[in-house]
């Protein structure tokens, strides 16, 4: 992870995973404008240093994690991280997915179905594991995001795995409802996202909410 002045135990902390674009980059940059400092995760080295240049040029601060989600080792680490460099963590928003391509459910690839189960449901299940400790030092918000494809035609990859991924969130949620952490479960508008663009390649993207607004909403509503 990249060195930041503002690493300190006590600083409001928020985590987003899947941070160098979309929505993840969104919230990450509304985040820091509300005086968080965002640790941002993501295996897009120049998306991170693009986001980290607006963060500064906003006036905020970030520390950027390029990693692989998948990587158990480096999440083990980051988890470390978290606690001995800022001692807790007040808000983790999840934007880190796996988008298979559209299938007739007979057709799904294996490599992809196999891609799908790993970042959509197992790589969140170790995630809560690791990060319900750092949440729990500060009463923190574990912040997750519904998508309504499960279902839907040529969505048997996506929506079946995004589906547990929710449903594992869900559990945790009345799980934790007395005690803490807080987990929230968000269905954001449609936005003009990577995702969606291989999902409706030919959509006019003009009528879809920004990402910025849905940023917004989401964090008032928090």
């Amino acid at each position: 992870m990249s060195d930041d002045r503002n690493d300190r135990q006590g600083a409001r902390l928020a985590l987003v995973t899947g941070a160098s674009r979309g929505l993840g980059a969104a919230l990450a940059e509304a985040l820091a404008a509300r005086g968080y400092h965002v640790l941002a995760v993501a295996r897009t080295v120049g998306g991170l240093e693009e986001l980290d240049d607006r963060i500064r040029a906003a006036g905020g601060t970030a520390t950027l994690a390029p990693m692989d989600v998948t990587d158990a080792s480096a999440m083990q680490r980051l988890a470390e991280s978290i606690l001995e460099r800022w001692g807790g963590l007040e808000l983790w928003a999840h934007c880190a997915i796996h988008a298979a391509p559209l299938s007739p459910v007979p057709h799904i690839d294996g490599k992809d179905w196999a891609k799908s189960l790993l970042l959509n449901v197992e790589i969140v299940r170790g995630l809560i594991a690791l990060l319900e400790p750092a949440l729990r030092l500060r009463q923190g918000t574990a912040l997750f995001f519904e998508d309504a494809r499960a279902g839907s035609k040529f969505f048997g990859s996506y929506g079946a795995t995004k589906a547990a991924q929710i449903a594992l969130a869900r559990s945790w949620q009345a799980e934790t409802a007395r005690t803490g952490p807080r987990v929230v479960i968000d269905s954001p508008a449609p936005m003009p996202t990577a995702v969606r663009a291989r999902f409706f390649p030919g959509e006019d993207r003009a009528g879809l909410t920004p990402c910025a607004s849905e940023a917004e909403r989401i964090l008032t509503a928090l």
